[in-house]
């Protein structure tokens, strides 16, 4: 675990760790090329995949981070990106089985794997499921050909379509396909075209998200002509009620499953449950005697796996204090459509429900979270507004 940093004070409460939930996400932070979209820690590709010295480093770090033994099971792992897809079913296979010679694994662990179906190949997809991967999350993002090439993305609408017919004849049952709205210039008539696409295609899961503009990504500094909020909205309303019409429920701002297929991995995070980040650039949370702290590894591959194994993987660390805790928490569990039960607030923070009393009474006497004492959750108002809603926990 990280020391404290000046200023900062341990939370003062009681924590059942053994009861929080525990997940690991491992970073591959490679891609074929940089999406103009993305601000996620990825890195062009230049020649081969550097497996087996990645995959040593990324032991090297799991065994550092676990130098305090860690006694609860694996509830979720993982893999994203980057592409993951770039590596063989040979290296995912040897990740997985160092993993479990250090850590348990729960019955009915979830072990997803992101892939590109510009990277989509039937022996990779038959080694990932033989290593034990028993869900695929693949990135659609459009069928639309002329959409697909604005996005930067290396696949056309026929590959999509091809790789969940690999996924499925290599023996995946759970699938999730990632698909954005609002793209550049796109009219509500095609998006719901894309969404109607992927509904036919039945996925297990659903990922429908508005595209946006991130900092530090070549859209962000060169915008496209995106659609306007009153179009954007009509998109939303008219691609929620289709899904809901193909029996996708709705559970989070951005997910939507059938019935027993929520990504467990995705739900780990929203109820503030705790993950090891093993990876470059990648992010983790873990409860301790002395609180919740968060953890980040250096981004650059290079350098990550230079250091892998030493506390100097580590570029970012801190404790969170009291101060902090609420809107850490809300962050999370107010993109739940559910919310949470009140209880966890104590169970998941260490502090009192009190602390939480002056926020929750002005969220609700702005109509933004239910009157209901026992529950955490925004209302419909809440959930158009969650930003406005979030300040008040600021």
């Amino acid at each position: 675990m990280c020391g404290r940093s000046p200023g900062q004070t341990a939370i003062q409460g009681s924590l059942a760790i053994p009861a929080i939930p525990l997940s690991l996400y491992l970073h591959f932070p490679w891609c074929v090329q940089k999406c103009p979209y993305c601000d996620f820690n990825s890195h062009a590709l230049r020649g081969e995949a550097p497996e087996d010295a990645y995959v040593e480093a990324l032991v090297r770090d799991l065994e550092h981070e676990l130098g305090e033994p860690e006694q609860r099971p694996l509830v979720s792992i993982f893999m994203g990106g980057g592409t993951p897809s770039l590596f063989s079913g040979r290296a995912i296979g040897r990740v997985l089985e160092a993993v479990s010679k250090r850590l348990a694994f729960a019955p009915d662990i979830e072990i997803t794997l992101e892939a590109n179906p510009g990277t989509a190949d039937a022996s990779h997809f038959r080694g990932y499921r033989a290593a034990g991967i028993n869900r695929l999350s693949i990135g659609v993002q459009s069928l639309d050909a002329a959409q697909l090439k604005k996005l930067g993305r290396i696949h056309d609408p026929g590959q999509a379509v091809e790789a969940l017919r690999l996924a499925r004849d290599a023996g995946f049952d759970n699938v999730n396909l990632d698909l954005m709205f609002a793209l550049p210039q796109q009219a509500e008539a095609q998006a719901l075209a894309d969404l109607d696409g992927v509904l036919a295609l039945q996925p297990e899961h659903v990922s429908w998200y508005q595209l946006t503009l991130e900092p530090n990504t070549e859209f962000a500094a060169r915008p496209p002509p995106l659609p306007d909020d009153d179009a954007v909205a009509a998109m939303f309303d008219a691609g929620q009620a289709r899904l809901a019409d193909a029996g996708y429920a709705q559970y989070e701002v951005s997910a939507y499953a059938r019935p027993g297929r929520r990504a467990r991995h995705n739900l780990n995070y929203w109820e503030f449950g705790d993950y090891l980040g093993i990876g470059a650039g990648a992010h983790g949370k873990r409860s301790g005697p002395a609180g919740v702290a968060r953890r980040a590894r250096h981004k650059h591959p290079k350098r990550y796996q230079e250091h892998a194994g030493t506390e100097a993987a580590v570029q970012e660390q801190r404790l969170l204090s009291a101060e902090e805790m609420p809107v850490e928490f809300m962050l999370n569990v107010l993109r739940l459509n559910a919310g949470v039960p009140a209880s966890l607030w104590e169970a998941r923070t260490g502090l009192p429900l009190s602390a939480l009393n002056a926020p929750m009474a002005e969220a609700r006497r702005l109509g933004l979270m239910d009157p209901d004492p026992a529950l955490l959750r925004p209302t419909a108002l809440g959930h158009r507004h969650l930003n406005r809603l979030l300040e008040l926990f600021l």
